[in-house]
C-alpha cells in the first residue's frame, strides 16, 4: 500500500512538472510577439485551462509556431482528460466510492456490519432495523445482479471491517460485526484481526463455547432454536413418550435442553426415543446412565433410547408417542417425514416440525424470524433471567463473586439452566400448564404459592427433591461425579448423590432455587421484564 502511494506521488510530481514546463514554453514564445494576446504567465495558464476543459472562449490564442505546438498538445490532452474524468465519475458511482462517501454522513448512527449476505443475515438485519430504525445496515460484499434487494435500507460495500471502522472514525456507538456462516471466524478472511478493532463481534458456531475473549462472542443458532422450542412448548404432565426424529445439530440441542430443563415431577418417567447415532452422544456424556435409564423404558426414571434402525420400522413407538419432534437438519427431509406420518401412521400425539416455511395447520418451530433476532443473537434478553439470578446471588453473599461477563462458560450455563427451569417451577406451583411466559405478576403469584405450601414439610421436601434432580442432571450432563470435597478441576462434588444421602444442610441448599422466585419477581418489576422477553 505504501509503495503504491509513492508511485502515485511520483507520477503526480512528473505530470505537474511537465504541465508547468509547457506553460513556461508557451509564455516565453508568446510574450515578445507584438500580435500575441498572451502576455503573462497568468494568460498562459488561463489559455491552458479553457483549452483542456474544451470550453474554448477564444479570447486568448497563440500566434507563434512554438505557441501553436504547445496549443496542439493541450488540445490533444483535453480529450484524454475528459475521458478520464468521465471514467472516474462512472467508477465512483458504480464502485464502493459512493457508498463509502455516503457512510461518512451517518457516523452518529448505529452501524451493523455483516460479512456476507444470506438468508440468516437478511433476517437478522431486517429484525434489527425493525427494532432500531436509526441504524445503518452494511453487507460486506458486492450486490449480485440476481440478488433481490432487501425491504429495508442497507448498503452493499465490498469492504473489510477494518475499512468500515476506519470510515466511522470512532464516532457514536461501536460497530457490531456479524459472521453468520457456521464456524466462520476461523476461515473467513474478514475475521482476521477483529479482536484488535473497537467493534463487537458476534460469530455463529456449532461448538459449546459462548464467549472467547475480549470483543468476540459466539452464538449457537441450534441451541437458540432448542431453548425457544422448550420455552414455547414446555413438557406437560401427561407426556411420557417423546420421539425425536433427526439427531443432527438441531436434534442434539433439542435433546440436551430437554435433559436440562424437563424436570416437572419427582417420580416422572419420560422416555425419549431418539432416531440417530448414540455413539457420539454417550462418548461425550459418559455419566448419563447415573440419572437416566439407557436403552429401555423405565417406570421409575426418565429414559434415553436411541434407535439405529429407521423410524419407519418403529410403528408401536410412533403410535404411542405423546409428542413427535421432527428436527432433521435437512428441511425438505423433515417435511417428507411429516407427510409420511400423517399419511400412513395412527398418531395420537402432537407432531412438531422444524421448518422455515409457515404453513397453516402445521405446528412448526424454529423459523429464521424466531431465531435470528437481536434478543436471541446478541442475548439482550435471552439470558436476562440468568443474569438476574447471578446479580441476586452476588448481592446475597458477603464475599467477592464474579459478574456475568467474568463467569466462565460452565458457570454461565449453570445459571442459564436454572433460569430456563423457572418456567417449570412456576407451572408446578400454580398448577397451570397454559403458562408459557414469565411475567412479574405470574412469578409473584408463584412465589406466594411457594411460601404457603412449603409450610407442609412433605411438600417442602418434594420441592427440594425436584430441584436436586434438576441440579444432579446438570452436573452429570457435564461429566461431574461424586467426591467427598468439591474439586472443580477433577469435576467432583459432594452433593452428587441420591437425595436421601444428603445432609439436612445440603437439602436446605436446594431451597435457594425456589426462594429466588421472590427476588426475581421484584427484579422483573423494576426492569420491566415481561411479555416478549422470555
Amino acid at each position: 500500500m505504501k509503495r503504491r502511494k509513492k508511485i502515485y506521488l511520483y507520477m503526480t510530481m512528473v505530470l505537474a512538472i511537465l504541465y508547468i514546463g509547457l506553460l513556461t514554453v508557451l509564455y516565453l514564445s508568446e510574450y515578445g510577439d507584438s500580435q500575441a494576446s498572451i502576455h503573462s504567465f497568468a494568460d498562459a495558464f488561463w489559455y491552458s485551462l479553457v483549452t483542456l476543459t474544451t470550453v474554448g472562449y477564444g479570447d486568448l490564442t497563440p500566434v507563434t509556431p512554438l505557441g501553436h505546438a504547445v496549443g496542439a498538445v493541450f488540445l490533444l490532452l483535453s480529450a484524454g482528460i475528459l475521458v478520464t474524468l468521465f471514467g472516474a465519475v462512472i467508477s465512483f458511482m458504480t464502485s464502493q466510492g459512493l457508498p463509502l462517501f455516503l457512510l461518512r454522513f451517518q457516523r452518529k448512527k448505529n452501524w451493523y456490519y455483516f460479512a456476507d449476505f444470506g438468508a440468516e443475515a437478511n433476517t437478522l438485519a431486517g429484525n434489527i432495523y425493525k427494532e432500531d430504525p436509526d441504524t445503518v445496515i452494511i453487507f460486506g460484499e458486492k450486490k449480485d445482479d440476481q440478488m433481490e434487494f432487501p425491504d429495508y435500507p442497507c448498503l452493499f460495500i465490498n469492504a473489510s471491517p477494518v475499512r468500515i471502522v476506519a470510515c466511522k472514525k470512532g464516532i457514536g456507538t461501536k460497530c457490531k460485526v456479524f459472521l453468520m456462516k457456521e464456524n466462520d471466524i476461523g476461515v473467513n478472511s474478514r475475521a482476521i484481526d477483529l479482536h484488535k478493532l473497537p467493534v463487537e463481534v458476534y460469530a455463529r458456531t456449532t461448538n459449546g463455547q459462548d464467549h472467547l475473549s475480549g470483543n468476540i462472542r459466539f452464538f449457537h443458532s441450534y441451541d437458540c432454536c432448542a431453548r425457544q422450542y422448550w420455552r414455547s412448548r414446555p413438557l406437560c404432565a401427561g407426556e411420557n413418550i417423546i420421539v425425536i426424529i433427526g439427531f443432527g445439530n438441531y436434534g442434539r440441542c433439542i435433546l440436551e435442553r430437554a435433559i436440562l430443563t424437563n424436570i416437572i415431577a419427582v417420580g416422572q418417567h419420560v422416555a425419549y426415543h431418539i432416531f440417530g447415532d448414540a455413539a457420539g452422544f454417550f462418548d461425550m456424556h459418559w455419566h448419563m446412565h447415573k440419572v437416566f435409564s439407557i436403552g429401555e423404558e423405565s417406570g421409575e426414571m426418565d429414559s434415553l433410547i436411541f434407535h439405529d434402525e429407521f423410524w419407519e420400522t418403529q410403528h408401536a413407538v410412533m403410535e404411542r408417542a405423546d409428542r413427535i419432534i421432527i428436527c432433521t437438519d435437512d428441511e425438505p427431509e423433515g417435511w417428507s417425514i411429516f407427510w409420511q406420518l400423517h399419511k400412513y401412521y395412527k398418531v395420537h400425539g402432537q407432531i412438531h416440525l422444524h421448518s422455515n416455511r409457515k404453513t397453516p395447520g402445521v405446528s412448526y418451530f424454529g423459523t429464521n424470524e424466531e431465531i435470528y433476532t437481536p434478543n436471541q443473537i446478541m442475548r439482550t434478553s435471552l439470558n436476562k433471567a440468568a443474569i438476574t439470578i447471578n446479580d441476586i446471588f452476588r448481592r446475597s453473599v458477603d464475599y467477592p463473586t464474579l459478574s456475568w461477563e467474568d463467569l466462565d462458560d460452565f458457570h454461565r450455563e449453570s445459571k442459564i439452566s436454572a433460569a430456563d427451569h423457572l418456567l417449570m417451577k412456576v407451572r408446578i406451583l400454580l398448577q397451570d400448564e397454559t403458562i408459557i411466559e414469565l411475567t412479574p405478576d405470574v412469578v409473584g403469584r408463584a412465589y406466594k404459592e411457594y411460601c404457603e405450601t412449603k409450610k407442609d414439610r412433605l411438600v417442602e421436601d418434594g420441592y427440594r427433591r425436584l430441584d436436586h434432580m434438576r441440579w444432579l442432571r446438570f452436573y452429570t450432563f457435564y461429566n461431574w461425579s461424586y467426591g467427598e470435597v468439591r474439586d472443580d478441576g477433577a469435576r467432583q462434588h459432594p452433593m452428587l448423590c441420591p437425595y436421601q444421602d444428603l445432609t439436612e444442610g445440603q437439602k436446605r441448599e436446594r431451597d435457594a432455587a425456589w426462594e429466588l422466585l421472590g427476588s426475581i419477581a421484584a427484579e422483573l418489576r423494576q426492569t420491566g421484564y415481561g411479555k416478549g422477553d422470555t
